[in-house]
């Protein structure tokens, strides 16, 4: 009883989704503003402007030192174990699970694939971007530096700028960006922005970040965010496509297949088929008892085989078409006592 209980109220919920509107005639997606152009260019020129920093080993590296021999996990260690969890929400890996589950369901329930193709773009553009910094500047951590108050660059590092604060501002960003309404995405954006600064924090507090990798992983994921209009072009014709191949495959699946002619059955005819119509189709239509017949003995002669088409007498409605013989004696249709003898011709 449970288990069907439980059936009941599933097919209840699916029910309801499949009442739920089709694709939205008019999406709102975010457009390359003259406003998003300068907020484009004056945080990139803030990026350039945070690595020159690091690169001269000016004052932000000295903060770095400080806040590293500060250490911050020894001073607050009753939050260590809390926030050891927490900076999970600027993995890749969980994060990436969670949006997309919550990205798939509302692509199902709209119809259309943008929420995910949008994350996917947004993800692709982080990888390159932060992983060419990453790899490009080479920077050691705080627990592998090797001398006190160097910038640490160019040393094989893969920390410059953080991952786990860029990752957190694009995954949860991404949920602003996506938005239905501006309220929503007022308070999305909100939340996403506390949601990024406190993985970054965590990072530095663990010790596993300098602080000026944090900023610039805050500036990394907000550069990704501000070029993603740029992106709506593609993620259109990408859309496009793949619903344009799924189609084609549900075409092919559902195209009826021939059904092959059977052989020996009988014609069926409508009461109001015409004498012509009833001749082609005895013609057409051969018995099965004809073609499984076979000879019980070789010297028995096989059956006479049936006259072709051309042989036999059209039949028409208003009777035949062949000009009667002279030796042949008219047919004569009504009672048979008043035929004429054949002696009486």
């Amino acid at each position: 009883m449970r288990t069907e209980g439980n059936l009941a109220r599933l097919d209840r919920v699916f029910a309801r989704l499949d009442r739920e509107p089709g694709r939205p005639t008019h999406i709102d997606v975010p457009k390359m503003s003259r406003h998003r152009i300068a907020l484009l260019v004056a945080t990139l020129v803030f990026y350039l402007a945070t690595v020159w920093a690091v690169v001269i080993t000016s004052w932000l590296v000295r903060l770095d030192w400080q806040v590293m021999f500060f250490r911050p996990y020894q001073q607050w260690p009753e939050i260590h174990a809390f926030l050891d969890y927490y900076v999970v929400l600027g993995q890749r890996g969980p994060t990436a699970v969670m949006i997309s589950a919550w990205l798939g369901w509302r692509a199902w329930r709209q119809h259309t694939l943008r929420p995910l193709l949008t994350f996917g773009a947004a993800l692709l553009l982080l990888n390159i971007t932060v992983g060419a910094a990453k790899i490009g500047m080479g920077r050691l951590g705080p627990h592998y530096a090797t001398t006190i108050g160097s910038n640490e660059m160019g040393m094989g590092g893969d920390i410059f700028p953080s991952g786990h604060t860029a990752n957190a501002v694009v995954t949860w960003g991404i949920l602003a960006y996506l938005a239905s309404t501006p309220r929503a995405r007022r308070w999305l954006s909100a939340s996403s922005a506390l949601m990024s600064l406190g993985v970054g924090l965590t990072t530095v507090y663990l010790g596993t970040h300098w602080l000026s990798d944090v900023v610039l992983g805050w500036v990394a994921g907000l550069l990704v965010l501000l070029a993603l209009p740029w992106c709506e072009p593609m993620i259109t014709r990408a859309e496009t496509w793949i619903l344009e191949q799924r189609d084609r495959r549900r075409a092919r699946g559902t195209s009826p297949a021939p059904v092959p002619a059977r052989v020996g059955t009988p014609a069926m005819l409508t009461p109001h088929a015409t004498a012509g119509q009833e001749a082609t189709a005895r013609e057409n239509s051969v018995p099965a008892a004809h073609l499984s017949r076979a000879p019980a003995h070789p010297a028995h002669p096989a059956p006479h085989p049936h006259a072709s088409r051309s042989e036999r007498t059209p039949v028409t409605p208003a009777g035949s078409r062949r000009p009667p013989h002279a030796d042949r004696a008219p047919r004569v249709t009504g009672n048979p006592s008043t035929r004429p003898l054949p002696g009486n011709s």
